[in-house]
């Protein structure tokens, strides 16, 4: 029987294997440059340096100049994304700052999902069969249960309330909610 080889060592990484990593990883993946950054200084701690000082951040910002990383868009793609799970707002600002947006492209976001909040917990609802689209046997503890599904989802208390208090098949305009 053969003995297994032994793989060789990985080599450290330089500057140039750390940009081909960079464009790699952003050609795979939707992403932001704290994202990168932090991808990039766990690429350096594992395999190690070799060469002159590593910078992650500035990398990661050079991609953004040259059109590689937009925060801004991945802000919008992806409240827009979770607005249509039915996540609310507080979920959402939750994702982009776990996501490392920074804070002007996380408060450009803020008025879509504002805007959003509505349809965004009407879906929520109807994935979830809560409210008009339940079967309206739920007592209270069942409310109960529905509204706190609601706010860990990111909706307000409010408006969580309200559409757990509807009746089955009664789905009004959000401008009655306004």
């Amino acid at each position: 029987m053969a003995m297994p080889r032994e793989r060789p060592p990985i080599r450290p990484l330089d500057a140039a294997a750390l940009e081909r990593m960079a464009l790699r990883y952003v050609e795979r993946f939707a992403t932001t440059r704290g994202k990168l950054a932090d991808y990039l200084t766990r690429k350096i701690r594992e395999r190690g340096w070799s060469g002159d000082e590593s910078d992650p951040v500035a990398l990661a910002e050079r991609m953004a100049e040259l059109g590689y990383i937009d925060d801004r868009g991945f802000a919008e793609a992806r409240a827009a994304a979770m607005a249509r799970r039915g996540l609310g707002g507080r979920r959402v600002a939750d994702a982009l700052r776990a996501a490392r947006v920074g804070e002007p492209d996380r408060q450009s976001v803020v008025p879509q999902v504002a805007e959003r909040a509505y349809d965004a917990a009407i879906a929520f609802a109807k994935r979830r069969r809560i409210g008009p689209f339940g079967d309206g046997s739920g007592d209270r503890a069942v409310r109960e249960k529905q509204v706190a599904a609601m706010l860990r989802a990111g909706h307000g208390f409010d408006l969580a309330r309200r559409i757990v208090a509807l009746p089955p098949g009664d789905v009004p305009p959000e401008d009655d909610f306004s």
